[in-house]
């Protein structure tokens, strides 16, 4: 995680920035969307805090331990929540690698990973293996889609049925600008496992 400078200031601004997409996201009018932005504002802010390069902010061992703490508990919610399926999964994996390259780092003597090789190889190339899918996979999810028109309208005065205007959903409702925000956390999350 805490490779050379340049890259990982390009790290934290991309976690930030989705961090502080996803708190805006949080006035959505529905509460699914609130509660998956909550877990991934805390997901992108804590990448970012984790990515901030060592040359620039070295943080003690009890830091990494409250990450792996802080992390560990959204796991454990995000567990509770899966119960109802959906996009909770994906966050319980996502805290887990969290809490893992946090441990990761406080084991480590120096807790510098320019040279890597600190982690369980099995461990994080399972992780590395499940990122990628996933990157892949939000990736086909973004491209454009031709849209169905199911809905019908009402008749005009020749009697043909004119188009009904689609609601518009709010910029926090939108699945695309979701779907986008999880897949630059999961691009930022392997560039985290790749260093570790």
């Amino acid at each position: 995680m805490h490779g050379p400078a340049s890259p990982g200031w390009l790290l934290v601004a991309l976690c930030a920035a989705t961090g502080a997409y996803c708190l805006l996201r949080m006035r959505s009018t529905v509460e699914e969307q609130r509660r998956a932005a909550g877990g991934e504002a805390l997901m992108g802010f804590g990448m970012a805090a984790m990515a901030v390069p060592a040359a620039v902010a070295a943080p003690p061992h009890w830091a990494w331990l409250g990450y792996a703490a802080v992390f560990g508990a959204a796991a454990l919610r995000a567990l509770w929540a899966a119960r109802g399926g959906g996009h909770h999964l994906h966050h319980v994996v996502g805290a887990c690698a969290m809490v893992y390259m946090a441990v990761v780092m406080a084991a480590s003597p120096g807790h510098h990973h320019a040279h890597g090789g600190s982690g369980v190889p099995l461990v994080t190339g399972a992780l590395l293996l499940y990122f990628t899918a996933y990157v892949l996979l939000s990736g086909v999810r973004l491209l454009p889609v031709a849209a169905m028109t199911g809905s019908t309208g009402s008749t005009g005065s020749t009697g043909a049925m004119l188009p009904r205007p689609a609601r518009t959903p709010g910029w926090g409702d939108r699945p695309e600008l979701s779907r986008a925000c999880r897949l630059s956390m999961g691009i930022a999350m392997l560039a985290m496992l790749v260093t570790l």
